[in-house]
């Protein structure tokens, strides 16, 4: 009986007329030299390799909207934030803008 780690003596899942050349790390099963793809220095069937990048481009499709919906909220309280601050302003009695409340030091005065 064939020890099951032994690489010469197994047969690629995909063609059992060849011998197998490498075992994929996520699936476990060996395949042949046609069969496997080095992706980011690890070696992988096309089957793991396709789950493994639908995978992320959910990831980032999910990340991306999320971006969206932050920079949203972030105008919508920048928004909010300077109309409060105009409020504020608008607010305030018309004696202090026309400086009766509070006055320039002397030394600021034009000659």
């Amino acid at each position: 009986m064939a020890d099951m780690n032994d690489i010469h003596s197994q047969r690629c899942f995909h063609h059992p007329q060849r011998e197998a050349a490498a075992r994929c790390p996520e699936c476990r099963r060996f395949y042949c030299r046609e069969c496997v793809v080095d992706h980011e220095t690890r070696i992988l069937c096309a089957d793991c390799l396709d789950r493994l990048v639908t995978a992320r481009a959910a990831g980032r499709t999910r990340s991306g909207r999320g971006l969206m919906l932050r920079a949203f909220v972030g105008v919508i309280l920048l928004w909010l934030l300077f109309y409060g601050m105009g409020r504020i302003l608008l607010a305030l009695p018309s004696s202090f803008h026309e400086g009766q409340v509070w006055r320039y030091p002397a030394e600021w005065s034009e000659p």
